[in-house]
């Protein structure tokens, strides 16, 4: 089937959820709740997998990616896999970022059942081969007392400058 007409049949089955108010079970991402990756294609040959990871971090955590490559040139293929810490970022990827234009090609970004890992060919580079291995998701160091002391935030006075950002309320 053309990539196109996928992503056509994906948003209309979305707009169908809407407007039926479809929620949960009933929903056809229920089919894929036990994977948190992702297939995305029709990507720009020129991105890297930061790139990839900077679109897609804003609706979650991502834990490792596989952009595929070229075994002779190492030039990207056009497509690849991801995967969010928390498979529900998969839905909110798959609904909003489907068939958007990126650097002018539409891509698609469709759910992924039974991932299976590449396993390694001998060829790869050591930052590939670790990619692979560790993904991508940053390490979190543990803390070195066991009491978290807390953040103090007082309040300014009046008639002083206030230099905490819009967004925070006190």
């Amino acid at each position: 089937m053309n990539p196109l007409t996928n992503v056509r049949n994906i948003q209309k089955l979305n707009q169908t959820e809407l407007q039926l108010g479809t929620v949960g079970k009933k929903s056809w991402h229920d089919q894929y709740k036990d994977s948190a990756w992702l297939f995305i294609g029709g990507l720009p040959y020129e991105l890297t997998e930061g790139d990839i990871i900077c679109v897609f971090s804003q609706y979650g955590e991502i834990v490792n990616i596989n952009l595929v490559r070229d075994k002779g040139t190492g030039k990207s293929k056009g497509y690849g896999f991801l995967c969010y810490e928390d498979q529900r970022s998969t839905v909110l990827a798959v609904d909003n970022l489907n068939s958007i234009k990126l650097l002018g090609r539409v891509i698609r970004v469709d759910h992924v059942e039974n991932y299976k890992i590449p396993k390694e060919h001998g060829d790869e580079d050591e930052v590939t081969k670790r990619l692979r291995e560790e993904g991508c998701a940053p390490k979190i160091q543990p803390s070195s007392s066991s009491e978290e002391e807390p953040v103090v935030v007082k309040k300014a006075k009046k008639g002083s400058l206030n230099l905490l950002p819009s967004y925070v309320h006190l």
